[in-house]
């Protein structure tokens, strides 16, 4: 009976019949492993890929302190829907990281400012103070015009006050410039009839006058970091007067 096996025997057939012991073997195997008998050790390097997850197997529970980093997550999967209600919060973002191009239009509202959130010190230099003094750099322009009629005493004298829009730190320095004068601090009226002035300087350009004193037409006086004063001075007896613009710029 043995030489009749024998005389049956193939390598196909016999490769066959070990293949079929092994599957089954292996199947026992698998199907006799204790519960929890798998750990960490037990599995291969990488064994576990994203194809094996169960949907919704991955929970926060199951996920170890920073075990995922910045460089785990890919580009717009944190959406909103993801967040939970209260997790952003002020101590959580880190300084300058919302910047102004993070921001929508009309993210930022009067409700959203706390109060005294938006000093002075935070506008820009081209914006008014709408409290306080003049910061510096800043200018305040303005106009004037002063005059009356002399009778029958040479020298007569007209005076007008002005007063600056908003106070200054310290008392500028005032220099009366005749039509079509200029100076290194008061450079003139430029473009658009603008008057010049220099930090720390007050500039008072004459553009128009009317018998006025050849020698002092007209002068500055009660020069103050809150305004000043202006005098005319008349040539003759009649109708004098003089006009012009003015230009002061804080230190």
């Amino acid at each position: 009976m043995i030489a009749s096996i024998r005389r049956r025997l193939t390598y196909s057939n016999t490769i066959a019949t070990l293949a079929l012991f092994v599957a089954l073997g292996g199947a026992a195997v698998a199907a006799g492993l204790p519960r929890n008998s798998v750990g960490t050790r037990q599995l291969k390097r990488r064994a576990v890929t994203a194809a094996k997850l169960a949907p919704k197997s991955v929970i926060a529970g199951k996920i170890g302190p920073n075990a995922v980093g910045p460089g785990n997550i890919g580009n717009g999967a944190v959406t909103t829907a993801k967040l939970a209600q209260g997790s952003v919060i002020a101590s959580t973002i880190k300084n300058g990281v919302v910047t102004t191009n993070k921001l929508t239009n009309e993210a930022v509202t009067a409700a959203k400012l706390a109060k005294g959130s938006v000093t002075l010190a935070k506008l820009a230099d081209e914006v008014a103070p709408l409290l306080g003094t003049l910061k510096p750099g800043q200018t305040l322009r303005g106009v004037f015009d002063v005059g009356g009629f002399a009778k029958g005493e040479a020298g007569s004298l007209a005076r007008e006050g002005v007063s600056f829009q908003f106070p200054l730190l310290s008392t500028p320095t005032a220099t009366v410039l005749k039509e079509g004068q200029t100076t290194a601090n008061c450079a003139g009226l430029g473009g658009g009839q603008t008057p010049q002035a220099t930090g720390g300087n007050l500039c008072v350009y004459l553009t128009g006058s009317t018998n006025l004193d050849a020698a002092a037409p007209l002068t500055a006086e009660d020069n103050t970091r809150l305004g000043f004063g202006l005098v005319a001075k008349a040539k003759e007896d009649g109708a004098y007067s003089a006009s012009g613009q003015w230009a002061v710029t804080a230190p």
